[in-house]
């Protein structure tokens, strides 16, 4: 409407000059003006009382081609600057298309899929976009929420559990977990949670397992739909553990699926995180947020209350609750990026969550099944190679392809301990530029490299290190043996 007062006040300011100069030609033989048309080229055509034609030119310029995918509309002849087409799906907006002079507007350009500018196909992240609704949509596939059953009993004066002197209570905890991996049609799947998720120390279980968990997939969280699995082992120190379901009807018959998982070590700060879990034991649901801190070390007490421990997380101010522990955090793609694990619970702090990077929660799961599944052992098999590092240099360095700033470090051997396995190989000074195992090169450029590779080594693997050494590059190469083994 607005549009079509402005197109006729241009035509009326037009005929008003127009009448000013007829008046002012010929006053001894006055000529009227009987009629006007626009033709198809934009131009105003008069007719006059005696039978002439003129000509007056271009007055409306031909409709801006409908831009598409977010792309400029193509200019109107002599147009002007079109009203700002809506925002795309998921787009930022497109520049404005031009129209003609008095030309109608061009028509919003079609959403770009997931575009940027409408460009490329680039993803843009909108709290309310269909990407994150994509990307939430994979999260919740591959969610389920966990609750694990416990018995806890307290002896009085000295008398056994069971007897007239004992007090036994049970409880509930309620957590999250991811599937990792998942054979449908056998109804298999392993489960990725946290340790603290199924572990208690007031449990009456041997290990303070819980020997009755349940898992349910997101949409079925009712009674008549938990999935019985059964722990394989975990990790008090990394607080990650693997569940397993086995010969599940339920998972057959669902849409679930095994989660897709990004490498954590390409993240960077501002990069969407997309927390699905069971959040307050409510039932899964999804919250949204970035990444504030890609990578840091924390210091916490471990799911038994006693042990001091310092994970590597992800810093993300995604809401997370109580009941989120175990829970995938996505990026954009819908691919996981992390196992959320803990937040800041105090006065004068907002939406301070971790998570566990999927590079080491993946890491760490692999090894629990490769060491624990169908065997006796139920903790994690971590390498030493009796070698301490330390950051001799840390900066940032901005990539203006991309537009994006990372952080780089200078890792050197502060020292090696006597009998380790690097003893007599790497020396104090040395700076290690890559680490090789099973044919997959690392760059080394942040310290957690080195220390993470030691999760994927089994015994008998080989590590070739690339170092420099007063101005030399060497390769050292280091065996694993069965005595540098530790359970974590």
């Amino acid at each position: 409407m607005k549009r079509n007062i402005r197109l006729g006040m241009l035509v009326i300011c037009v005929l008003l000059g127009l009448s000013f100069i007829l008046s002012s030609c010929d006053l001894s033989m006055p000529v009227g003006v009987v009629d006007t048309y626009i033709n198809e080229q934009g131009e105003l055509v008069v007719i006059y009382s005696d039978g002439r034609e003129q000509n007056l030119g271009l007055v409306v310029g031909k409709d801006g081609i409908d831009g598409e995918d977010g792309k400029d509309g193509s200019n109107g002849k002599n147009g002007l600057n079109g009203v700002d087409g809506r925002d795309g799906v998921d787009g930022r907006d497109g520049i404005d298309g031009k129209d003609g002079l008095n030309g109608k507007d061009g028509k919003d350009g079609k959403d770009g899929e997931d575009g940027n500018n409408g460009e490329n196909g680039e993803v843009i992240i909108t709290n309310n976009g269909t990407a994150i609704q994509v990307a939430t949509a994979k999260g919740l596939r591959s969610a389920v929420s966990i609750a694990c059953n416990f018995t806890s009993t307290t002896q009085q004066g000295g008398y056994r559990p069971g007897s007239a002197g004992s007090t036994t209570k049970e409880y509930v905890s309620a957590g999250s977990g991811v599937i990792y991996q998942m054979d449908k049609s056998a109804g298999d799947a392993f489960i990725i949670t946290n340790y603290h998720v199924v572990f208690d120390s007031n449990s009456d279980t041997e290990n303070g397992v819980s020997d009755d968990i349940r898992v349910y997939l997101y949409g079925s969280e009712v009674s008549d739909k938990a999935i019985e699995a059964t722990y394989v082992g975990g990790s008090l120190y990394y607080d990650i553990a693997v569940l397993y379901v086995d010969n599940s009807e339920i998972l057959r018959d669902s849409d679930a699926c095994a989660v897709s998982i990004a490498d954590s070590d390409a993240i960077v700060v501002g990069d969407s995180a997309i927390a699905v879990g069971n959040a307050q034991g409510f039932g899964t649901s999804a919250t949204v947020g970035v990444v504030s801190v890609d990578s840091e070390y924390i210091e916490m007490t471990s799911a038994d209350g006693v042990t001091a421990i310092k994970p590597r997380v992800i810093r993300i101010d995604t809401a997370v609750n109580s009941g989120n522990s175990g829970g995938g955090l996505y990026n954009a793609e819908g691919e996981l990026i992390g196992i959320v694990n803990a937040k800041i619970v105090e006065d004068g702090v907002e939406n301070i969550g971790y998570a566990i990077p999927s590079n080491v929660a993946v890491s760490i799961a692999d090894n629990i099944i490769d060491h624990c599944y169908e065997t006796e052992v139920e903790r994690v098999q971590r390498a030493l190679l009796g070698v301490t590092l330390i950051t001799s240099s840390s900066y940032a360095v901005y990539d203006a392809e991309s537009g994006l700033v990372r952080i780089y470090e200078t890792i050197s051997v502060y020292e090696t301990t006597e009998g380790g396995l690097a003893y007599g190989l790497l020396q104090t000074g040395d700076v290690l530029v890559s680490a090789t195992l099973n044919e997959e090169t690392v760059r080394i450029t942040r310290q957690y490299h080195m220390i993470d590779m030691m999760l994927d080594v089994r015994v008998g693997d080989t590590v070739y290190v690339n170092i420099l050494r007063d101005g030399q590059e060497l390769t050292v190469s280091i065996t694993i043996t069965p005595d540098c083994i530790s359970e974590y």
